[in-house]
């Protein structure tokens, strides 16, 4: 379902929603839309943002091309599947919510199309294809694996009780990065923390421009965010977010001992995440969803950057 952009509500923000039931996935069985919606299927940059940060960790410090790509596909199977996880996790939250907000009223779980014990059967399913592929990994992954379940689990409480939810949700999303160093050379280290930091604030800043598609509703209806929590002071608090992030994505490729090209390519995503925050408005729900999008642009730019330093 695609409302548009047909006026103007809730104090001069343009009501929308994000959901895209139409292309391939209206070409899926009747059955099966319901649940493709309810992973998200529509609208792939979730898994793509849950993913770069693994793609970071293997262009940085897989053992080689061979070894680099198996963990590519794992990885991004993983991500597609358990970003979809996560989203029957929130929805299964949220659904009395989200019926209140314009954005997420058609979802699913909101709508009635996917019924709660519906919803818990097919979040089994999912977990049992991520045990598969995460069985495919080393230990130490095992053991991330099971850690990350908790802040999945916790991100949808998180948003009705503290003003930085999307802190909860960067710790879920960027956990592929120290995930993904572990499975590439079997163990953590500083240039793991540092790029797990760099991509825990790259994933502050970016969540806090979605969430101002939903600002006005989620006051009304009691939902707290960094959206809310910064409102017109946004913009300083990306400059902190994503220099922090540039920053500590330098540490990351200096400790990994990045070589001299690593260092100029570096400066393209520096480039796409300041040019965000130039274009930001936050009255504009359409372009903060189009800039958050063009955060798969930046991840992928900084995975090309660690593969210039190998060369």
């Amino acid at each position: 379902m695609d409302i548009g952009h047909s006026g103007r509500a809730n104090g001069g923000v343009i009501p929308h929603t994000d959901i895209r039931a139409r292309g391939w996935v209206a070409q899926l069985p009747r059955g099966w839309r319901p649940y493709a919606l309810l992973m998200r299927l529509d609208r792939p940059i979730g898994s793509w943002l849950l993913f770069l940060p693994g793609l970071w960790a293997f262009a940085m410090a897989a053992p080689g091309w061979g070894e680099g790509l198996r963990l590519v596909l794992l990885f991004g199977i993983g991500s597609v599947v358990m970003r979809g996880a996560g989203c029957v996790v929130n929805d299964l939250w949220d659904r009395d919510l989200d019926r209140q907000v314009t954005r997420t009223a058609g979802r699913p779980l909101a709508s009635g199309a996917v019924r709660p014990k519906q919803a818990l059967a097919f979040l089994a399913a999912l977990l049992l294809i991520g045990l598969a592929i995460l069985l495919q990994l080393n230990p130490l992954c095992w053991l991330l694996g099971v850690v990350s379940l908790v802040p999945l689990a916790l991100y949808p409480l998180a948003k009705r009780v503290t003003d930085f939810p999307q802190a909860v949700l960067g710790l879920t999303f960027s956990w592929a990065a120290p995930m993904g160093y572990a499975a590439a050379t079997g163990r953590l280290d500083l240039a793991a923390l540092a790029l797990y930091a760099a991509a825990f604030l790259w994933i502050l800043g970016y969540d806090t421009i979605y969430a101002h598609q939903d600002r006005e509703d989620d006051a009304l209806v009691g939902v707290r965010s960094t959206a809310l929590r910064f409102g017109e002071r946004t913009r300083p608090f990306l400059v902190f977010c994503y220099g922090g992030m540039v920053g500590l994505m330098l540490l990351a490729g200096a400790l990994a001992g990045a070589g001299p090209w690593f260092w100029p390519a570096m400066l393209l995503p520096a480039a796409v995440l300041a040019w965000q925050i130039g274009r930001l408005d936050i009255h504009d729900p359409a372009l903060c969803l189009r800039l958050f999008q063009r955060n798969r642009e930046v991840g992928l730019l900084v995975a090309l950057a660690f593969l210039a330093g190998r060369l």
